[in-house]
């Protein structure tokens, strides 16, 4: 694996960390900036909000640029956006601090995944993106919890310039150690063969899988603290002890999706969302029991944000792998996030604390829908290569979603 995917997997790490502080001093931030809990708890919805809507528009605006001159350019705003936050004399510079920030990680995490799978052959990028996106993993595990320690002991903006520093850091590291590559539209009509990808509506379903997938695993994330703590019975010091296990889990379920991603996409995606659906239901049921509570939560977070790897390989399969389909696969993947945290607190009031973890056993059962037709699509290339019609081996029934395909050549790494 080119050392370069392990560079991006640091900046990931970075945005991801600015990502999630605001939710670990929520408190402390309501008292510095003047505000209520729950208007600290719109930034969050804010920085999302960014990222989903603001991110594929700033990814356009890089798109003729070299893939790590756009880096660094992200790398600048984002790094304007955390100083700002870090200064910030009131509520409103903080929202705009969050929205900057926002868009610059949306973008930045659609160029590295595509820059991650140009710098790798094709049977081996979903293995690539997994190591890129351990940085989304070790940023839960480790971010949250660095970020929220600094906050606690020297105040709330140290922590944002802890992040401001550990992002120049990274910024430094991609400099000295990611090659450059041309842009991907280099090439007269770049922007329109980018754009033209998405007149596939089998691109669109499959965007769509992606967000039933994160959203079914994080209308479970988002509540985990209040559940564990009211309807399980943990001490408020035992979970973040918890948080760190699931987050263990997270890195060790990427880890392996990573390695079955290329050749094995669709089938990794529906045992995924098969357990996952499993393990929602019984925290669902069995949210009051201490082991069993443990043991689904520690299930979910084997199986649900880590199907990642599979979903990027199913996306570039079907659209490209170049940074405007990336970008907004992850607008749709942050989508879910909107979707379980908006749709979540309303059925907490209505329906109880139970209520998250069966929503997202129905997102996770319509993310399983959502595949039914690539399953159709491979059963009818199987229909077509059976024994005395051609076949010449097993692998011939492969759909081209399970089959890695030969790269573009605007898709491989061209010279500085």
């Amino acid at each position: 694996m080119p050392r370069a995917v392990y560079v991006l997997a640091l900046g990931i790490f970075a945005m991801v960390t600015s990502e999630f502080v605001v939710a670990g001093l929520m408190p402390q931030m309501a008292d510095g900036l003047d505000a209520t809990v729950p208007e600290i708890g719109y930034l969050i919805t804010a920085f999302a909000a960014a990222m989903a809507f603001g991110g594929p528009f700033l990814t356009v605006a890089v798109l003729r640029m070299r893939q790590k001159s756009a880096l660094m350019l992200l790398f600048g705003i984002f790094l304007a956006g955390n100083v700002l936050a870090a200064l910030a004399p009131d509520y409103r510079t903080m929202l705009v601090a969050r929205v900057l920030t926002g868009i610059a990680s949306q973008a930045f995490f659609g160029v590295s995944i595509s820059l991650a799978s140009r710098l790798t052959r094709p049977e081996v990028r979903g293995r690539a993106v997994a190591v890129a996106l351990n940085g989304l993993m070790l940023g839960t595990l480790l971010g949250l919890p660095f970020a929220t320690v600094v906050g606690e002991h020297l105040g709330w903006r140290a922590a944002f310039w802890a992040i401001t520093g550990l992002t120049a850091l990274a910024a430094a590291a991609t400099f000295a150690g990611v090659p450059s590559a041309g842009g991907d539209d280099e090439a007269a009509g770049g922007l329109r063969q980018e754009l033209g990808a998405f007149r596939s509506p089998r691109l669109w379903l499959t965007l769509t899988t992606s967000t039933f997938v994160i959203g079914a695993t994080f209308s479970a994330f988002s509540y985990l603290n209040p559940i564990l703590t009211e309807l399980t019975g943990f001490s408020t010091g035992t979970v973040p002890l918890l948080l760190v296990a699931y987050g263990a889990a997270t890195v060790i379920g990427n880890t392996v999706v990573g390695r079955f991603a290329d050749r094995r996409t669709v089938p990794v995606l529906i045992v995924g969302l098969v357990l996952n659906l499993a393990f929602l239901t019984g925290f669902a049921l069995f949210a009051e029991l201490t082991v069993p509570a443990v043991a689904f939560m520690l299930g979910i977070g084997l199986v649900g944000v880590t199907m990642n790897p599979a979903l990027v390989t199913r996306v570039q399969r079907v659209g490209n792998a170049r940074p405007l389909v990336n970008t907004v696969h992850s607008s749709f993947i942050t989508l879910g996030i909107i979707i379980a945290t908006s749709v979540g607190g309303p059925a907490i009031d209505t329906f109880g604390l139970r209520s998250p973890l069966w929503i997202g056993a129905g997102l996770a059962a319509l993310g399983l829908l959502s595949l039914v037709p690539d399953l159709l699509r491979r059963r009818t290339a199987s229909a077509t290569t059976a024994p005395g019609v051609g076949e010449t081996s097993p692998s011939a029934a492969a759909t081209p979603a399970d089959t890695p395909a030969p790269a573009p050549a605007e898709d491989l790494p061209q010279p500085a």
